[in-house]
């Protein structure tokens, strides 16, 4: 199971079936699940909890102490969520007195030289490519993807089902279901590929849409178009994630496109 150039703390908690390849180094205070693979030279530092059948890629660090003036050693974790895969070279610190905690969701895919911050919170399913960095107590939600290059905003937070463009600086929150590009990063439509593969049909599509269109499109401010949603669209699920999110933003939530020419 483990390779005699790697070394492992004895307390470490290391379950059946994992695989710790030469020259990996964990940490005391480290649970590892069932069926994951621990490639070379990843260490993982104390406070991190791995899930199951997860695949950590050579170079990561999980769970090293944030890189915060404020933090003075107190015991906090990294959470990993079960089958999420992190790549090489990604970095991943524990959180702060904040909140105590940096969370990866179930199903993630973090892809190389990636960084979560301090007490980032990220859900399931979500995709970080290449180089996408997040600063500390960022909020994202599920079915998040952020292309390569993305940086967020500490405090950001980032709805579910959202897609953020290659090379985007994240400096206010992006709403559900959206597809967010240029600079200022704007509201330039729905994810509806996102949607449709994962089971959204195209009425409930043609919903949302018509939703930010009152929000983006028709010239209201925030507060104007939270109320003219609510009054004129239909109670869903979907409607009220939208609205809630608005109205739970503190950073206030991104514009609509707006040309300059």
């Amino acid at each position: 199971m483990n390779q005699p150039l790697a070394y492992i703390h004895p307390g470490a908690k290391i379950a059946k079936n994992v695989v710790v390849e030469p020259f990996a180094t964990i940490h005391n205070n480290v649970t590892i699940g069932d069926g994951t693979w621990i490639g070379s030279n990843v260490t993982i530092m104390e406070g991190a909890r791995i899930g199951k059948n997860c695949n950590i890629f050579p170079g990561a660090v999980i769970s090293a102490p944030p890189q915060d003036l404020k933090y003075e050693g107190e015991e906090t974790t990294v959470v990993v969520g079960n089958n999420t895969t992190i790549r090489e070279c990604a970095t991943i610190h524990k959180g702060t007195s904040d909140r105590n905690k940096t969370v990866i969701g179930k199903n993630c895919l973090i892809m190389a030289y990636c960084h979560v911050a301090h007490d980032c919170l990220v859900g399931n399913n979500c995709i970080f490519s290449n180089n996408s960095t997040l600063a500390g107590h960022v909020t994202i939600g599920d079915n998040v993807t952020l292309a390569g290059l993305v940086a967020v905003n500490q405090f950001v937070a980032i709805g579910n089902h959202a897609f953020v463009t290659g090379g985007s600086l994240v400096r206010k929150d992006v709403p559900p279901y959206v597809k967010a590009a240029r600079e200022p990063l704007s509201y330039v439509g729905i994810n509806s590929i996102g949607l449709r593969r994962r089971g959204y049909q195209s009425e409930k599509i043609k919903e949302i849409q018509n939703i930010y269109r009152i929000l983006y499109q028709k010239n209201y401010n925030n507060t104007q178009a939270v109320q003219i949603i609510e009054a004129e669209m239909e109670a869903t699920p979907e409607r009220d994630e939208i609205l809630q999110f608005i109205r739970d933003s503190q950073r206030g939530i991104m514009k609509g496109y707006f040309s300059t020419n």
